[in-house]
């Protein structure tokens, strides 16, 4: 059972959460040979204030 854990900023609409959620359970499938029951994806919306990349908080980023 794959099961993918996903974070990224929040934001997105739940449309475009559930199109990205389609695709990579339907890429799986094709990929692994598994069926779409089996395909766990977790998403985790995160605040920008709450990521940093190169010392540098994303809510800080112009």
């Amino acid at each position: 059972m794959p099961t993918f854990h996903v974070e990224m900023f929040e934001g997105r609409t739940i449309e475009q959460k559930r199109t990205f959620v389609e695709a990579v359970t339907r890429v799986t499938c094709e990929t692994l040979g598994c069926d779409p029951a089996a395909v766990d994806i977790i998403i985790t919306d995160v605040k920008r204030e709450n990521w940093a990349t190169g010392g540098e908080l994303w809510a800080d980023k112009k």
